[in-house]
């Protein structure tokens, strides 16, 4: 195993909940998992991040975590957890797991041991307790699901919450923070696994003391990074993966320098509308910044907290921003497929690693019709039901069949799939040379072999258009004009995510070439 096979991996996200299901109860399981692991192993990635996986309440899908240390009874158990990575491994593909460190669930023992022991105990230190202003909570504070950041309990004292009540977030000025997480990692090391993606990685450290919210990217939140990174490197080749959202590059390359983390995910560039000139700056911007410090950079078109490419990139504005979800805005998913196309081989030319969603290489579009009795976000309930949420990103896979559960489950799914995705199932799209399907799996074997860590130069190309060279000779041309543009001068033509007319791209349509003179 190299030690740098991070660099330029291909790894794909699995919302177990939603992936497949192995015992009919409706729910994604370590069951459905390890019976699709050749599916994924034919897909061509090298590493299998997994959203929580542990026991939780799932007040915010597995975010609030009751126990780091094992598996929630509906996904398997901790045996089985372990041979899932063993098989994964068997098979060439790493495994990578989600940590929580913000906070954990009121249902974990540390909480409760924090209920029961009352104000000023050692117990409630680990969290942020805190008295009230009379009846009002300590501070202004909001949560970043909607409405107050405190919440009360019966002896008077607020804790802070930065998510749902149900999540307390830790106090991490505490040593007892610091070694509990310390020996998390260890506990998942020694069992195997191969990176770690932090959550909400810049919100550990809070300044009560400010005038305004104050939570995010302190400065002291480097130095639990570095303790965390020491813990890695004991165990040779495995990583860390940041979730770090800052619209300041210079802070958020803090995070990858050589004592800290990995990897960390590129959400400018998941973020950007489907234009030239925003793509190409935030390429330049995230190449020069990662390029200070050494570090890959990250490729992200879509994940569980975001709307799906197929219905993003077929709206008027196809940008993307938390603080503005456009939640039901018409899209034209004819026209988000083509897009959806041309941006995962533009994603996937580009130096360094990137990450496929479940359900990205399958076209699914986002679920927009989900009835609001059956909705889970939390999202949901503490907007009073006003905005919709991550739901309809996190619907159930489509394997087979041409009814719901398609292959899925014996059972009924916990969200509803549509009846119109009988055509976007793998099994339907397995064989289907023109299918998103095909395209993925053609395009992740081709970056194996020829792309992934390394660097670009751009090539001229007329306005509208990117065009890139990679050091193998392979050219990534992604026209988003609105009409064709001729090809450059080229040796064959490798893949395309659209058809071709004759020696011109068509609008919304990307290509990888063969450039001629490095033919040979």
């Amino acid at each position: 195993m190299s030690e740098t096979w991070w660099r330029g991996a291909a790894i794909y996200q699995v919302y177990l909940r939603s992936f497949a299901d192995g015992n009919g109860d409706g729910v994604g399981d370590l069951a459905g998992l390890r019976s699709r692991l050749p599916y994924l192993a034919e897909l061509g990635v090298d590493a299998i991040w997994l959203n929580p996986w542990y026991p939780s309440p799932m007040a915010d899908g597995g975010y609030d975590v009751a126990d780091y240390r094992d598996i929630d009874p509906s996904f398997g158990t901790l045996p089985e957890a372990e041979k899932f990575i063993q098989e994964a491994h068997a098979l060439g593909i790493r495994t990578i797991i989600d940590i929580v460190p913000n906070h954990g669930s009121d249902q974990q023992e540390w909480f409760r041991q924090a209920l029961a022991a009352g104000p000023g105990s050692p117990e409630r230190a680990r969290f942020w307790f805190a008295e009230g202003r009379g009846e009002l909570p300590p501070n202004d504070w909001r949560s970043i699901f909607g409405g107050p950041a405190w919440t009360r309990v019966p002896d008077g004292q607020w804790y802070l919450h930065l998510f749902a009540p149900e999540q307390p977030d830790f106090n991490w000025t505490n040593p007892e923070v610091v070694e509990e997480f310390h020996d998390i990692l260890r506990f998942w090391f020694d069992r195997g696994v191969d990176g770690i993606r932090i959550d909400s990685a810049a919100v550990l450290f809070k300044d009560f003391d400010s005038v305004e919210e104050s939570y995010t990217d302190h400065d002291a939140v480097h130095e639990v990074y570095r303790g965390w990174r020491r813990i890695a490197d004991e165990y040779g080749e495995r990583i860390l993966i940041g979730e770090v959202w800052l619209p300041d590059q210079e802070r958020f390359a803090l995070y990858l320098r050589p004592d800290e983390m990995h990897t960390a995910f590129n959400f400018d560039f998941m973020a950007r509308s489907w234009e030239a000139a925003e793509l190409r700056a935030s390429i330049d911007l995230t190449l020069a910044t990662h390029a200070t410090i050494g570090a890959p950079p990250t490729w992200v078109l879509s994940n569980h907290d975001v709307p799906r490419p197929v219905t993003k990139y077929g709206r008027a504005i196809t940008s993307f921003s938390h603080a503005d979800r456009r939640d039901g805005m018409a899209s034209d998913l004819a026209l988000g497929e083509r897009r959806a196309r041309a941006a995962a081989l533009l994603a996937m030319a580009l130096p360094g690693g990137v990450y496929v969603y479940q359900g990205e290489e399958l076209g699914l579009p986002e679920v927009e019709d989900i009835p609001a009795e059956l909705r889970q976000d939390p999202m949901w309930t503490r907007s009073k039901n006003t905005v919709p949420g991550r739901d309809g990103c996190r619907v159930p896979l489509p394997w087979s069949g041409a009814t719901p559960p398609f292959g899925y489950s014996t059972g009924e799914p916990w969200l509803p799939q549509p009846a119109t995705w009988k055509d976007l199932t793998a099994e339907a799209q397995n064989t289907d040379p023109d299918s998103m399907l095909c395209l993925y799996r053609t395009a992740l074997h081709i970056r194996r072999a020829e792309l992934g860590d390394g660097a670009l130069r751009w090539l001229e190309a007329p306005e509208g258009v990117l065009a890139f060279a990679r050091e193998s000779g392979l050219a990534c041309v992604v026209n988003l004009n609105a009409g064709p543009v001729p090809l450059p001068a080229h040796e064959s033509v490798l893949l395309a995510s659209g058809p071709l007319d004759g020696e011109v791209l068509p609008s919304d349509t990307a290509v990888w070439l063969r450039l001629a003179e490095t033919a040979g």
